[in-house]
């Protein structure tokens, strides 16, 4: 009994609501797209480090194996996060954020600085970059913060407000460090989340434009800022100065062409590019394997973006508002620090220092990223259940009564049954809502019409022996 009911539930979940995804528990597509760009990203980080690591470390594969550790790390942490209920991040977002607020706290007090800039914290062997798990307890914290003041964030500037009140102070505290970067990406989610949200129209120009403002001025009253910026602008005025590393990159943007020089083939690599396996991961890339690597890695990360934004609307339409929020920070995180890596590598935007998700070296940011990657396929995960559950009890009940109206059962047989024995009744019920497989039909039939005409089967015997008892 046990096993038949077992296949049956199988059946409801393999075809529900028709859409042959749900086969799986969780979002195959998704998995793929993640471990594909952590693929790309081992390949293409071993190829840009190994002469500087040889160089540094004697051996040429000492960052590649790093890289291989994190990757490692990354997916034990997914695993772990996976397992976690969305429940455990809708009560505990507030924590969350007053965590992001020690980290960037403990940073600035017993942080490591690393040319010029705060942004480590040393834990034995292990070193922390704040700011990564930082971003992701802030978008937790807004998802949640959106759920609890819909009402007021759509309709009166105060709860407006209050968002960007916890944005700002988080802000300043990212840049003491200083990481303007990681503030961009942030205020960028927070707009694009206020947005969806329902935010009034008036509202979010005014928070764009008084951002825009603010970053101007970060860069104006900033030095090294502005200097970033002036070679931005014209990095051939000073190719060996302030603007060699763009230059260098664009060197190797141009020498890829279509198909790229070859695998292990690029000279940029060979330390004329600085930070070519991290921030600048893309160039060597595109060096390599062309515009066609390129264009594959952006359309795995896009097609990963809009799987997130494709969950956040279905948590929405199912009501779980604090899950689609959520997802969708992840998607706008995704896809606006993206267009920030590869836009400072190729000289669209001024260089940031910002990681390329999923494939840059760097093991706080691979982490938290798989991390995220992991609460999207939860999300889905429970959309999935919850789904099954609901078409289970709906048609156990259905199933009951259909059964009940449309049986040729005599009304005196029925009614001796219901009086003569009300233990039946109860058999009847706790019969009814098992499940065993179905008689093969006639006709070809679909695996929920099956379930169905097994439940009609069992209610039919059951009444049929009762009768004749």
């Amino acid at each position: 009994m046990m096993a038949a009911s077992t296949k049956l539930s199988a059946l409801f979940a393999a075809k529900h609501d028709g859409q042959p995804s749900a086969t799986h528990p969780y979002d195959v597509t998704l998995i793929l797209i993640a471990l594909a760009l952590m693929s790309i990203g081992v390949v293409i980080v071993t190829s840009a480090s190994m002469p500087v690591a040889d160089r540094l470390h004697g051996n040429p594969f000492y960052f590649a194996i790093r890289h291989g550790i994190y990757i490692v790390c990354a997916l034990t942490a997914a695993m772990i996060t996976l397992q976690l209920p969305m429940q455990f991040w809708r009560t505990t977002n507030p924590y969350l954020l007053l965590a992001a607020i020690a980290l960037l706290v403990a940073v600035l007090l017993v942080g490591r600085t690393v040319n010029g800039s705060t942004r480590w914290l040393v834990i034995g062997p292990i070193t922390v970059q704040a700011a990564e798990p930082a971003k992701l307890y802030f978008f937790a914290y807004l998802a949640g913060y959106l759920v609890r003041r819909y009402e007021e964030v759509t309709e009166n500037l105060k709860g407006f407000i209050k968002p960007l009140v916890v944005f700002f102070a988080l802000a300043m505290l990212l840049l003491l460090q200083p990481d303007l970067g990681t503030v961009v990406v942030m205020f960028a989610t927070t707009i694009g989340l206020l947005f969806l949200a329902g935010a009034r129209l008036w509202q979010f120009f005014a928070l764009v434009f008084a951002g825009i403002l603010a970053v101007v001025a970060l860069i104006v009253f900033e030095e090294y800022r502005l200097k970033r910026v002036t070679s931005f602008l014209d990095p051939w005025a000073d190719p060996f100065g302030a603007g060699y590393q763009l230059t260098q990159s664009l060197m190797a943007y141009g020498r890829g062409n279509w198909f790229g020089q070859g695998l292990g083939n690029s000279l940029q690599k060979l330390e004329f590019l600085p930070e070519a396996h991290t921030d600048f991961v893309m160039a060597i890339l595109a060096e390599e394997l062309g515009f066609v690597g390129v264009l594959a890695v952006l359309g795995l990360i896009l097609w990963m973006v809009l799987r997130a934004l494709s969950i956040g609307n279905k948590a929405l339409e199912k009501g779980r508002a604090f899950d689609g929020y959520l997802a969708y920070s992840i998607g706008i995180w995704f896809s606006f620090q993206t267009a920030v890596n590869i836009g400072a590598s190729a000289g669209i935007l001024p260089t940031k220092g910002l990681t390329l998700p999923l494939v840059s070296y760097g093991g706080s940011s691979l982490i938290i990223m798989s991390v995220a990657v992991a609460i999207l396929l939860r999300i889905d995960f429970e959309l999935r259940v919850d789904g099954v559950q609901a078409i289970g009890r709906g048609d156990g009940k259905d199933g009951r009564n259909k059964a009940r109206r449309k049986k040729p059962i005599s009304s005196s047989a029925a009614q001796s049954k219901s009086s003569a024995n009300p233990q039946d009744n109860a058999d009847e019920d706790d019969f009814s809502t098992a499940t065993v497989v179905a008689k093969p039909a006639q006709k070809t039939a679909s695996p929920e019409d099956e379930g169905k005409a097994g439940i009609k089967a069992i209610l039919a015997r059951v009444a049929q022996e009762a009768d004749n008892g």
